[in-house]
């Protein structure tokens, strides 16, 4: 499919989703968009530079920005959003968003039991370092084929320019059109995931894990406390690959959207919860 097929398509998806939003396309590239929000140049940091003390994480933290959060911004602007090894916001980020690797230690204290003796007393999201070092081995995104990662709506892709991913931003009566439309695509009831992560982890890190592994697993997300701030009441991610949505969009003539009447219900509700948020068309 090319991508004003597929533009064509996710018109009529959103149309039985009752969706407003378009997804976002994530892809790498060497040159950013120029409409685009994303962090500014932050210092210096690697592994190698934390073995050798040479961080000062107050100085990291002077430049930080979220990946959701730029996301958000980029949502409301109908713009892009970005991350580098340099412009990175986040240590956390830079990381699921393969544009740093390895890890900084670091995130393994932050994001569990913090520092002993120090104001850092983590953000208790797993139960130790070491819980959190095992999840950051397993999910090791992949080396960024680009200098930039790069979220935008699908609209805003250009000639020659192909997401990997898709991201859908939906409350929960959406989401089960989202997910029963996966399983009737792929046939398999496990064909929708939601492991831990940070918000970015499950848009990106985790989509990447599936993909290297050749599994087609679509991932839903939105469950990381700090990335909450960033998203709508309700709301959760939905992140496909590029190639899985291609075939749920060749699939809708014979969906649930299309054949029998369980989904007119789930319909009505929808239109019901755009009405009590003020998000009607």
């Amino acid at each position: 499919m090319t991508m004003q097929s597929i533009l064509e398509e996710t018109k009529i998806f959103l149309k039985h989703l009752g969706l407003n939003e378009e997804p976002f396309g994530v892809y790498y590239a060497d040159t950013k968009p120029e409409k685009s929000y994303g962090p500014k140049p932050g210092v210096s940091i690697s592994r190698e530079l934390e073995d050798q003390r040479q961080i000062d994480m107050q100085e990291v933290f002077k430049t930080f920005s979220c990946v959701m959060g730029n996301i958000w911004l980029a949502r409301k602007k109908n713009a892009a959003a970005y991350i580098s090894s340099k412009e990175y916001g986040c240590p956390g980020g830079v990381f699921y968003c393969s544009m740093m690797k390895p890890n900084l230690r670091f995130i393994e204290h932050y994001v569990t039991t913090g520092f002993e003796g120090t104001p850092i007393h983590g953000e208790r999201y797993l139960p130790s370092p070491e819980s959190m070092r095992k999840f950051l081995d397993t999910v090791d995104p992949p080396k960024a084929q680009g200098k930039y990662c790069i979220f935008k709506p699908l609209s805003l892709f250009m000639d020659g320019e192909e997401p990997e991913f898709i991201i859908f931003f939906a409350r929960p009566e959406v989401l089960t059109g989202l997910f029963v439309q996966t399983t009737f695509t792929t046939g398999e009831v496990d064909s929708v995931a939601s492991p831990f992560g940070a918000g970015c982890t499950n848009i990106l890190a985790w989509p990447l894990y599936y993909k290297a592994k050749g599994m087609e697993k679509a991932v839903l997300g939105g469950f990381d406390p700090s990335a909450r701030k960033y998203m709508k009441a309700d709301e959760l991610t939905f992140t496909i690959s590029l190639s899985l949505y291609q075939k749920m969009l060749k699939a809708l003539p014979e969906s649930m959207f299309n054949v029998g009447e369980n989904w007119t219900t789930v319909r009505k509700k929808i239109d019901r919860s755009k009405k009590a948020w003020g998000e009607n068309d």
